[in-house]
């Protein structure tokens, strides 16, 4: 604030984008107001226009699939894992057709998608990927951060992620050949970015754009939940894996299903969350917990069975397994100050009221 620079593009937001280069290994980061911003940008950068196809999980937030209707484009949903929700690799290809133009895979709760063989396909079929990593800051698919594998990735800052400030993302730009326009659009269409670089006498609108960029206060927020980060994401391992360990008994006996992180994933402990035996279970575990005063949630609705994935998109074969777990799940409370008591509440209010349901 005493520096008078409120604005967005100051010394706070290169210090974000020098962190998150660094730390991903990116071409270029550049900060936006949200992952859906990123998204967006991203969508543009691939002049996706009415028609064209981009492929993605079901089991996600609205923001990856508007982001590709917003440009004319049609979401294809494929369905999920079974083991850890994230899309189903294997399900790509046939979902490929001659108007398809990228892969979006969603890295959900912070375990990386099956990315060798999504770049395989995509490979083969002259596929864009781009990784919706809102939920996947500080972790890695087999040593690769994730963000930083496809063309192009997108994080998240939001209020709910493991690193926010409040509202804001990045997109991350790995693909050389997009980092010039990307600054344009992100610039609101113009070549300012030049300008300001000293490369060009004067700056005009160029292309489509938009206000992309957060202010200096946002990013100063950030940079500070950046330089914890570490820190942020060793604390909540240490709950993600307390949870992980008291509730191993529940799954022997068949009550619950724990999470399941693929080889060569590191993930980042975003999300605790179990599999209840049916959704009406689910549904009273809920109630159950909220009367004792523990918040848990369900998470997404299976996009293609929205009214806006049906008005918009397109399903590509069976969606049996997401349309089943996603009925399942049950996120428990996990946040960096939970204390451990807290945490035993928890749990012990959710082994009372599974066993009451079974």
């Amino acid at each position: 604030m005493r520096s008078d620079r409120v604005e967005g593009g100051g010394v706070e937001t290169k210090a974000c984008q020098k962190w998150l280069e660094s730390r991903v290994g990116c071409r270029k980061a550049l900060l936006t107001t949200s992952c859906t911003a990123a998204l967006e940008m991203a969508c543009l950068l691939l002049d996706l226009k009415p028609g064209d196809e981009v492929i993605l999980p079901s089991f996600t937030f609205s923001s990856s699939a508007n982001a590709i209707a917003l440009r004319g484009a049609v979401p294809v949903f494929v369905d999920s894992r079974d083991d850890n929700l994230n899309m189903d690799e294997t399900k790509v290809a046939a979902a490929v057709t001659s108007r398809t133009r990228a892969v979006m895979p969603v890295h959900y709760a912070g375990v990386g998608c099956e990315m060798d063989s999504l770049m395989k396909v995509a490979n083969q079929h002259g596929l864009v990927v781009i990784e919706d990593a809102a939920q996947g800051i500080c972790a890695d698919y087999r040593e690769a951060p994730l963000g930083g594998i496809g063309a192009m990735g997108a994080f998240s800052f939001h209020v709910s992620k493991n690193i926010s400030c409040g509202e804001g993302g990045a997109l991350l730009i790995n693909d050389e050949k997009y980092v010039e326009r990307a600054e344009i659009l992100w610039e609101k269409g113009t070549n300012r970015a030049q300008f300001l670089r000293g490369e060009v006498d004067k700056y005009t609108w160029r292309d489509l754009g938009s206000s992309f960029l957060p202010s200096e206060i946002l990013a100063a927020i950030l940079i500070t939940q950046l330089d914890r980060a570490d820190e942020i994401t060793a604390t909540r391992l240490r709950l993600w894996n307390r949870y992980h360990d008291a509730l191993a008994g529940l799954e022997e006996e068949g009550l619950l299903r724990r999470p399941r992180i693929s080889n060569g994933c590191r993930h980042n402990a975003h999300i605790y969350y179990v599999l209840l035996r049916s959704e009406a279970e689910r549904n009273r575990v809920i109630g159950v917990l909220r009367e004792r005063g523990i918040n848990t949630q369900f998470h997404y609705v299976p996009l293609h069975s929205a009214p806006a994935g049906r008005r918009y998109g397109r399903v590509a074969g069976s969606m049996d397994v997401v349309d089943d777990l996603s009925g399942r799940l049950l996120r428990l409370p996990l946040y960096p100050d939970m204390s451990a008591a807290q945490e035993e509440l928890v749990i012990t209010n959710l082994e009372r009221a599974v066993r009451a349901s079974s």
